[in-house]
């Protein structure tokens, strides 16, 4: 059997906004937000996921909930940037997406007002701006 391509090596929430003052128990509307910066080292290259989820009521200004994980990958092999295989950043969204719905519904739950519970969500058009939104570091 074929060694994994990469894995997950950690993940933190690191920055957690909750403000139900904004919240009108209206429409939902939710955003998410990717980034990554890949660093090319020995023995392994490493690749770190920023991954934003918002929510707001339809039409307002600002979210009322703002989590903020940060997730860090490592790579099978000492890999350059323009190496990344295609298939990683879709995948590296759907291993991290779990855990932000799971952290997501548990804070508002702790909240004692009406969780936001996230469908299981097909996340792959976010493959595209996570790749736009990633630079390489030294």
């Amino acid at each position: 059997m074929n060694k994994a391509a990469f894995s997950l090596e950690k993940y933190i929430f690191n920055r957690v906004r909750i403000d139900f003052d904004l919240n009108k128990l209206s429409e939902l509307e939710i955003d998410f937000k990717p980034s990554g910066s890949f660093k090319q080292m020995n023995p392994n290259s490493v690749f770190d996921l920023k991954f934003i989820f918002s929510a707001k009521d339809k039409g307002a200004s600002e979210s009322f909930v703002s989590v903020e994980c940060h997730a860090t990958f490592k790579f099978a092999s000492n890999i350059q940037f323009n190496e990344i295989p295609s298939f990683f950043y879709a995948n590296s969204i759907a291993i991290v997406f779990p855990y932000v719905r799971a952290f997501v519904s548990t804070i508002t739950l702790q909240a004692n007002v009406p969780p936001i519970v996230l469908p299981t969500m097909n996340l792959s058009s976010l493959e595209e701006p996570l790749k736009k939104h990633t630079k390489e570091v030294q």
